[in-house]
């Protein structure tokens, strides 16, 4: 009996041990284990506690605007100084993107087949990735400021009076977005290009497609959830937009976005509560925009992007 249940004891083991394994549950399981706990420390725990922060309004939040525990989202809605923010950056980052996405697909179109030059040219493009928002910045400053090459030269041949005023506004943080913004949308579509079949377009030659027919019924549809997620991807890159607004635009002003909001809470008026609950509001508009987006992808189309394996 003992010899026995010695055996059935490993055999047991091991069944369970394999029971474990066919659900994916095994040793090589702890390889994950630094990344949770990555994941834990520097994602779930700080967007945890600053869920925390945003209802502990300090007591003069209370006092002035009411609302208990929700105080700091009462008063963010109520003041016009920070609830008119959403709007500035909205109407910064949606049209950011939509032309980055836009410009950026005759170019990838174009730079799609093998022609001498190409790896020069698509180097060039992706140029701006290196030089950074503040090295951009200051690089508008220098040739579009109001004592920049551009109005120096326009002044000079005489095709202005004025120096034009391309910088400190909404026009010079726009600027800064889609020259940092334009290489990710044009890398991107580019890639999702490339995982289409050019044997399904060959197809349609051969059945007498026109160039428009092949782009219209099949690229573009077959391009579409691509062109979603590069819409979304420029969007949130241009939404939490900083470093810009603050060197080339009109911080307190005209382009006043959400993220120098969260940091005058922050770093001026010392009210972290405000701070954390501007960062989520951001947070939340930036997914209602991307469930928007992708509810329309939905929409209009529904397949897959198909591609060469």
């Amino acid at each position: 009996m003992t010899t026995g249940g010695a055996l059935r004891e490993p055999r047991a083991r091991a069944s369970l041990a394999h029971r474990l394994a066919e659900r994916g549950i095994d040793r090589s399981l702890l390889l994950v284990v630094p990344a949770v706990l990555f994941v834990v420390v520097f994602f779930i725990y700080p967007f945890v506690y600053g869920i925390g922060l945003t209802v502990q309004p300090p007591a003069a939040t209370r006092e002035r605007w009411g609302g208990g525990m929700l105080a700091n989202f009462t008063a963010f809605f109520s003041d016009p100084f920070i609830r008119d923010s959403v709007w500035i950056t909205m109407r910064l980052a949606l049209p950011v993107a939509l032309f980055n996405v836009l410009a950026a697909i005759p170019v990838a179109f174009k730079l799609r087949g093998r022609f001498r030059g190409k790896r020069t040219l698509t180097t060039l493009l992706v140029l701006p990735i290196t030089l950074g928002t503040v090295l951009t910045a200051l690089g508008l400053l220098i040739f579009v400021g109001r004592q920049g090459w551009v109005n120096r030269f326009l002044l000079g041949v005489g095709l202005i009076d004025q120096p034009l005023t391309l910088v400190m506004n909404y026009i010079g943080v726009a600027l800064s977005l889609i020259i940092s913004g334009f290489p990710f949308a044009f890398l991107l579509i580019s890639s999702y290009l490339s995982g289409i079949d050019p044997s399904l377009e060959a197809a349609a030659r051969t059945l007498g497609a026109g160039w428009r027919q092949r782009l219209t019924k099949i690229t573009l549809p077959l391009l579409a959830p691509g062109l979603a997620t590069t819409f979304i991807l420029t969007f949130v890159l241009a939404f939490s937009v900083f470093p810009s607004a603050r060197l080339v635009g009109d911080a307190m002003g005209s382009t006043r976005v959400m993220s120098l909001m969260a940091f005058r809470a922050f770093g001026e008026q010392n009210d972290y509560t405000m701070a954390s609950t501007i960062a989520l509001m951001m947070g939340v508009v930036e997914l209602l925009v991307v469930l928007v987006v992708l509810g329309l992808r939905q929409l209009t189309y529904r397949g897959s992007t198909g591609g060469k394996g």
